[in-house]
């Protein structure tokens, strides 16, 4: 069954009464904010064009990404279009690396063709979505993980490689180092069913500012 329809509530009383350290976190944090979307291919290409920069590059980078494109919405035909043009001075101006331009491609080709099946996400379990998504280069385990939790806010998801998890939960419980992905599995047993809203939290708790 498709899961994370039902509101973020549950889950935040869920772990307020099975973890003292998360029920903390969560009276000082307040509501989770994560919304649910459903432009599917814009959140991924938006996901193609953040990697291994910066937050603040991407956003100019999409930005005149998606200034290509009617009501600056690209759509699956529009971006193949424009990808096999051959206008390389326009690609090149819409912040489009060659490797980059070969991941929105194959993106733009699994949905135009109906390969990645979004229409059967809402009954696809959290592991069938990963490996569908998996299949279009440029996109790993990762961002399917992130997928899961911002786009469709699947409710368990949990992504022990990421980084600012690991930081959060190193913060949160004041161990002396990252902790392992053992350690991540341990902590997070009382967690379950609700460890994408665990990790929403950990991660407020990483980016906090020191006093």
């Amino acid at each position: 069954m498709a899961k994370g329809l039902t509101g973020w509530g549950a889950g935040q009383r869920h772990l307020s009464k099975a973890d003292p350290v998360l029920k903390a976190i969560i009276k000082k944090t307040g509501p989770c904010t994560i919304k649910r979307r459903r432009d599917y291919f814009v959140v991924l290409c938006h996901a193609i064009f953040s990697q291994q920069i910066s937050t603040a590059v991407a956003r100019v980078l999409f930005a005149r990404f998606r200034n290509q494109f009617p009501r600056r919405r690209p759509t699956p035909a529009r971006v193949i279009e424009l990808l096999i043009s051959g206008n390389d001075d326009r690609i090149r101006g819409a912040g489009i690396s060659r490797q980059k331009r070969s991941y929105l491609l194959d993106l733009a080709r699994h949905f135009e063709s109906g390969k990645l099946k979004t229409h059967k996400f809402a009954s696809m379990g959290d592991e069938e979505i990963i490996d569908a998504l998996d299949d279009v280069r440029g996109i790993g385990r990762w961002t399917a993980e992130m997928f899961l939790i911002f786009v469709l806010n699947r409710l368990d998801v949990y992504p022990v490689d990421d980084l600012g998890l690991r930081k959060g939960v190193q913060k949160a419980f004041g161990l002396s180092e990252l902790p392992s992905v053992k350690k991540l599995h341990e902590l997070a047993e009382c967690w379950k069913p609700h460890r994408s809203l665990a990790t929403w939290y950990m991660w407020r708790v990483a980016s906090e500012k020191k006093d």
